[in-house]
């Protein structure tokens, strides 16, 4: 039976703007016919693969994401000797493994992918010293060899692991989540906000008036409901069964969550929220989230409050409806008494990955 690791947070943003749309607002959504604000997966997922969870605990088992391998190559080769020329043709061999090429500018010699692309710590490798041999001379194997030679399924690549990723030139080399992340959101009413704001010249002359800059920003406040769910068998595998690293990869998921946060407007809002109320759920059962306890918007004056209330309500009717779905939990609720640490949560996470 596969084993899930569930994580349900409440987490409280005063005044923020961490996740903009494309008018710069921050991004909404209509929930039980309510205005929410919401912070999309997407977002979630680049804070979490940035956050110093993930940096220091996971340090040379992340992969990178990006369009510039080609350009990347013909930096290191050309650093090290290589005649521009030569460079740019073997980088352009090698880089288009990962996905097809095009170029940057009718100025630039630059090319990038069409695609984002996933690229494990091993294949980064693979590809610099494939670069290397083949401006040195030695002939290059050709199309499918090749993308054999350099394509691996991303074993070492925790990120990769977790979030999967799509070789839009290679489906055989595509990568399952194991972490599957919701779209948080607030358990209330929620609106956009705009602050007019002016700057003044510092410069200006004492008998000169007005701003010599005027402009609006976009922001909203409030307590946000998200969902993680973690195949753990799934995890294990897409890490070529190194259960330690799935251990280390689950505490800093666990860690990653209460913490770390989209970075947009961080300057002009300094949000650092940390989960006020952290539910761990462990088992063999199907998984299943709690936004259904949200869909009536809570009201009242203590949101956070009634959103941990209408949250377990939710979760124990569910239960007893359909039966546990969890055979361990932790809970994590500041300010009250008995419940588990950071840490611990963590702790609980990661044993999941150890009894799999």
């Amino acid at each position: 039976m596969t084993v899930f690791v569930q994580f349900h947070l409440l987490t409280t943003y005063g005044p923020s703007n961490p996740n903009r749309d494309d008018m710069g607002r921050p991004k909404q959504a209509v929930i039980g016919g309510e205005t929410r604000l919401r912070h999309s997966s997407q977002s979630i997922k680049r804070a979490l693969r940035e956050s110093a969870f993930f940096a220091e605990n996971l340090a040379g088992h992340m992969g990178v994401r990006t369009k510039r391998l080609y350009g990347k190559l013909v930096e290191h080769l050309v650093k090290n000797g290589i005649k521009e020329a030569v460079a740019h043709k073997t980088a352009e061999e090698v880089a288009a493994v990962f996905g097809k090429l095009e170029s940057a500018g009718k100025e630039s010699g630059d090319k990038l992918a069409t695609t984002l692309a996933f690229i494990s710590p091993e294949e980064q490798k693979l590809a610099y010293e494939l670069a290397e041999s083949a401006a040195a001379g030695e002939k290059l194997l050709k199309d499918k060899d090749l993308k054999n030679r350099v394509l691996r399924n991303a074993d070492g690549a925790v990120d990769v692991a977790m979030f999967g990723r799509m070789l839009a030139s290679d489906a055989d080399f595509n990568r399952d989540a194991a972490v599957q992340v919701a779209h948080a959101f607030t358990t209330h009413r929620a609106v956009a906000q705009e602050d007019w704001f002016s700057a003044v010249d510092d410069l200006n002359k004492a008998d000169e008036t007005g701003a010599a800059h005027i402009g609006e920003t976009g922001f909203g406040s409030g307590v946000f409901y998200h969902y993680v769910c973690v195949n753990v068998d799934l995890l294990i595998e897409n890490l070529a069964g190194d259960k330690e690293l799935a251990v280390k990869a689950l505490e800093a998921l666990a860690k990653g969550l209460a913490q770390a946060t989209p970075s947009g407007k961080q300057n002009s809002f300094a949000h650092h929220p940390r989960a006020h109320y952290i539910l761990a759920e462990r088992g063999e059962q199907a998984p299943r989230d709690l936004s259904g306890a949200f869909f009536k918007a809570v009201e009242g004056k203590d949101l956070l409050g009634e959103s941990v209330t209408k949250l377990e309500a939710t979760r124990k009717a569910i239960d007893k409806a359909y039966g546990p779905c969890w055979e361990a939990e932790a809970k994590l609720h500041v300010g009250h008494e008995g419940g588990a640490t950071l840490e611990e949560i963590a702790a609980f996470a990661g044993e999941a990955a150890r009894g799999a």
